[in-house]
């Protein structure tokens, strides 16, 4: 994870300088390798039932490594992989394991909004043309002069988009 640059007045934030806001259960999951095995670890872990449509739908969102998913392609896959399941339960599971900090939401536009799998402190590319989200590669990206902060306020985490398109 990228070390916290900032000013002493506070002015530059780099990624690695907030919280991805986990909210686990305390204890760290003993994962072998093994996607189902791993899922139940994670869900249990995180506080959360093992529940056969918890257990599906992270299978497929976790068994594939990093990846970032809306709550459509999901249910896409799921549907592929002769998951029963609805697309509200598709949502309802993304967003209590987002709520359990397994996930990472990202919104792009204020319509769309993509799920994480890596919820470490990253930024993200938008590739406009083919509606694909991807991590940033520099893990030194910093952020100039954040604004001030209104009282009673702190920072929980800085989401930053940078949209592409193919050059014309």
């Amino acid at each position: 994870m990228p070390e916290v640059e900032t000013n002493d007045d506070g002015s530059s934030l780099n990624a690695g300088d907030v919280d991805p806001g986990t909210h686990s259960a305390g204890r760290q999951p003993a994962l072998t390798g093994c996607p189902w095995h791993d899922v139940n670890e994670m869900l249990q872990a995180a506080g959360l039932r093992p529940t056969r449509q918890r257990m599906a739908l992270g299978w497929l969102l976790f068994g594939k490594g990093a990846r970032h998913l809306t709550a459509e392609m999901l249910y896409e896959e799921a549907t592929h992989a002769k998951v029963p399941v609805s697309l509200a339960t598709v949502y309802n599971t993304l967003n209590q394991l987002t709520d359990a900090g397994l996930l990472r939401q990202v919104s792009v536009d204020g319509t769309k909004t993509y799920f994480d799998t890596n919820v470490s402190a990253h930024h993200h590319f938008y590739l406009e043309n083919n509606h694909e989200l991807v991590d940033i590669p520099d893990p030194h990206l910093v952020l100039q002069k954040m604004p001030e902060v209104p009282e009673g306020y702190e920072i929980s985490r800085v989401d930053m988009v940078v949209r592409l398109r193919k050059k014309r």
